[in-house]
């Protein structure tokens, strides 16, 4: 059998950067629901997860904070292993969902990534619930694809050693902030400094536990058949606008809306992305149209035009990530909490009502991971973070 090689990232650490807004805020774990069309067998599945593990070192790590900086960091756990928990009753996955998601998620002691399994016969269901400082959904479709090709045709995964986005210069160039964001950020980090405040992570756990049992959440899963979707597809293309562009829309119009966030995949842009590797690799921004009565097709063709505009601009593209490189992280940590919570600085609510969102909390969002690239994954659900900034959020993926 093929070994993996595992290298010490403890002399070579991933400091957490534009992931920073993740570590205090509630609700920041998503998931993927796979059905594997392949016998169930227990011994395997163990096998295929500890593979996993060992290939992918943010798999092995907690969140810990450098004693003499106060950097956090992802420190590697000799002894850490991902929870598994097995159930009977598949029908109710979206109900175990929601009970590991009231627990909250000490990312200082618990592994980043869950699993639960739904065994059946000659099939199984498999729930992978994944910490946001772990990675973005396209590193967690990545993972189910690799857990299906080992479980199924022992396809090992290669080892990849991470490396996040840690500045400015991981991004494509001209990524920097415009003046006025840098102004405004420049006097929130003064006016945080000037506060003299922290908030310690106990204080923050607390607050997490208590606005997600006031908070709860409904979700719904949608599935559009084979012929529904092709149809989509026509159109979409027929009119060139892409499937992505048409759902924005449809949000739009549905919602009455005329802003979405969406998120968008930068692997291919950063400079520090190795292929395979786990990590946060995407940025979000907002598609604003102003709508004049337009069915969805107009409505997409004009989506599709922001879009393009916004790609070909990384100013406008990395704005979010780059908000997050300029500000103090301490900052960021207090956002929520103060915004939401009674933590009580005026720098970090000023934040959140301008630029996080959470003032209003009335934000549309979509992700969209694209096509599952398996054969063995026969269905999939992706469940969304359920950001404190959002009314409504659209998580969508291709099984077919």
């Amino acid at each position: 059998m093929k070994m993996i090689r595992r290298k010490d990232m403890k002399s070579d650490k991933n400091y957490v950067y534009t992931e920073r807004a993740h570590y205090m805020c509630p609700n920041m774990h998503f998931g993927i629901m796979a059905k594997i069309e392949c016998n169930y067998d227990e011994g395997l599945l163990r096998q295929s997860i500890d593979t996993l593990q060992k290939a992918h070192p943010f798999l092995q790590s907690l969140i810990a904070e450098e004693t003499d900086t106060g950097r956090l960091f992802y420190q590697i756990q000799d002894s850490l292993h991902i929870p598994v928990t097995v159930k009977e009753e598949v029908d109710l996955w979206q109900q175990d969902y929601e009970e590991i998601s009231l627990r909250g998620w000490n990312v200082k002691k618990e592994c980043l990534l869950k699993i639960v399994i739904y065994p059946k016969g000659k099939e199984f269901q498999i729930l992978f619930i994944a910490h946001h400082l772990l990675c973005d959904g396209r590193g967690l479709l990545q993972l189910a694809e690799e857990f299906s090709e080992h479980y199924a045709n022992g396809v090992m995964p290669q080892f990849v050693e991470e490396r996040l986005i840690q500045g400015l210069y991981d991004l494509p160039s001209n990524s920097d902030l415009p003046l006025i964001s840098k102004l405004m950020i420049g006097d929130a980090n003064r006016r945080w400094k000037k506060e003299g405040k922290q908030v310690m992570y106990e204080e923050y756990s607390r607050f997490e536990r208590a606005y997600i049992q006031e908070h709860k959440m409904k979700r719904e899963v949608l599935t559009v058949c084979k012929q529904e979707l092709a149809e989509i597809q026509i159109l979409c293309k027929k009119h060139s606008v892409t499937v992505n562009d048409w759902l924005i829309a449809k949000m739009m119009l549905e919602e009455n809306t005329d802003k979405v966030v969406i998120a968008a995949d930068i692997r291919n842009q950063t400079k520090c992305y190795r292929q395979g590797a786990m990590g946060n690799y995407s940025t979000a921004f907002g598609v604003s149209v102003k709508k004049n009565g337009e069915n969805v097709i107009i409505l997409a063709k004009r989506v599709a035009s922001q879009v393009i505009n916004i790609c070909q601009h990384p100013r406008k593209e990395m704005l979010v990530l780059a908000c997050y490189i300029h500000m103090q992280p301490e900052l960021i940590d207090a956002v929520t909490i103060s915004t939401l919570g009674d933590f009580g600085s005026k720098a970090g609510t000023f934040i959140g009502r301008n630029m996080f969102g959470y003032g209003s909390q009335n934000g549309y969002s979509i992700t969209n991971l694209g096509k599952i690239e398996s054969n063995i994954i026969a269905e999939a659900v992706f469940i969304l973070p359920a950001s404190p900034a959002n009314k409504k959020t659209l998580g969508c993926s291709n099984g077919e």
